[in-house]
C-alpha cells in the first residue's frame, strides 16, 4: 500500500526518477494500481470544511472493483486462448533492446501460467502471450509446403537429333517434402529406370520417345510426398520429324446378322401324318355283305 501513496508537491504526484530503458513504455490507459493511487490521493488532500461524501467514495469504489474484475476477466481470457495454442502453429513478434523486430514460427510444446501471466514455449524458448502475432492452419502449412513445378515447360524431341529431355521441380517444404517422383505420358506410366532426378531436375531418357509418332504429349508428375502430389498441364512434349506414323485405331468389324430360322416344324419341312388307319392309308371296304358276295339261286 505504501507504494500507492506518492508525495504531491503544488497538485502534482511526484515521480521516482528511473533509468532509462529500465520500464516497459507508458500505454495510454488507467491501470487499477493508478486509479487506487488517485483515490487515495483524492481523499488525503480533500478540502476539510467541503469533505466528499460516502456515496461518491463508494461510486468509485465500485467503478475500481469493474476495473478490476474486467481486468481479471481479460487475464482469464488471455490465459485460455494461450492454452488453447498448444499444438498449434504460430509466429510471435518480439522486439529487442534496439527496436529490431523479431518474427518466431514453430508449434507450440506446452504453456507456462506464472503469477497469472501466460507464455508459450516455441523451439524451447518461452514468450508471452501478448507476443503472438498469427496463428496458422495445420492444413494451409501442409497446402504451402507441397512440391510443385513453378513454370509451364513446353519440351521438344527432335527425332533427327535426339536428346534427353529435362524441366525443373520444386520437391516441397516441411511434412510435404518429396524425394522421388513417377512421370506418366498421356496416362501410361514410364519406368523408373528412364526417369532420374538429380536436385530439382528431372531428366526423361530419349529412349521413351524413340518410336513416337509426331505430336504434342502430355506429362503428368507425381511426387511421393506424404500427400502423394499431383502435377498436371504443366510439361508438355512435342515431336518433331518422327518417321514414325501414328496408327490409326482399327475398325470394328460388323457383326453377322441373325440367321433366318427353318421353321417350327423341322429343316424339312412339316411331315404328313399317316392317320389313324395305319401307315399304308386306310383300306376300302368290299361291302356291307360281307367278304363273299352270295351267289344267285
Amino acid at each position: 500500500m505504501s507504494e500507492l501513496i506518492k508525495t504531491v508537491k503544488d497538485g502534482v504526484i511526484e515521480q521516482n526518477n528511473r533509468a532509462p530503458g529500465t520500464d516497459k513504455t507508458a500505454k495510454n490507459e488507467l491501470g487499477k494500481d493508478a486509479f487506487l493511487q488517485l483515490l487515495i490521493t483524492q481523499m488525503k488532500y480533500q478540502d476539510p470544511l467541503n469533505p466528499s461524501s460516502n456515496t461518491e467514495y463508494i461510486a468509485q469504489l465500485a467503478t475500481f472493483s469493474q476495473l478490476e474484475q474486467m481486468q481479471n476477466l481479460r487475464s482469464i481470457t488471455s490465459n485460455s486462448q494461450a492454452l488453447s495454442l498448444v499444438g498449434k502453429n504460430v509466429i510471435v513478434r518480439t522486439k529487442s533492446e534496439t527496436g529490431t523486430i523479431n518474427e518466431v514460427g514453430g508449434k507450440v510444446d506446452f504453456v507456462n501460467i506464472s503469477n497469472g501471466k501466460a507464455r508459450i514455449s516455441i523451439n524451447g524458448n518461452l514468450y508471452s502471450i501478448d507476443d503472438l502475432d498469427s496463428v496458422i492452419d495445420d492444413i494451409y502449412i501442409l497446402e504451402k509446403g507441397r512440391p510443385r513445378i513453378l513454370e509451364k515447360a513446353n519440351l521438344e524431341y527432335d527425332a533427327e537429333n535426339p536428346t534427353d529431355l529435362s524441366f525443373n521441380v520444386h520437391l516441397g517444404e516441411g511434412e510435404t517434402t518429396a524425394d522421388n517422383v513417377a512421370v506418366l505420358i498421356d496416362q501410361n506410366l514410364l519406368d523408373a529406370s528412364v526417369i532420374t532426378l538429380e536436385g530439382n531436375t528431372v531428366t526423361i531418357s530419349k529412349s521413351v520417345f524413340e518410336n513416337a509418332p509426331n505430336g504434342t504429349y502430355n506429362v503428368t508428375v507425381i511426387f511421393n510426398d506424404v500427400l502423394l502430389t499431383t502435377v498436371k498441364d504443366m510439361i508438355t512434349v512435342t515431336v518433331k520429324n518422327s518417321n514414325e506414323e501414328l496408327n490409326d485405331p482399327e475398325e470394328p468389324e460388323e457383326p453377322n446378322g441373325p440367321e433366318e430360322p427353318n421353321g417350327s416344324e423341322g429343316p424339312n419341312g412339316p411331315e404328313e401324318p399317316n392317320g389313324p388307319e395305319g401307315p399304308n392309308g386306310p383300306e376300302e371296304p368290299n361291302g356291307s355283305e360281307g367278304p363273299d358276295e352270295p351267289g344267285e339261286s
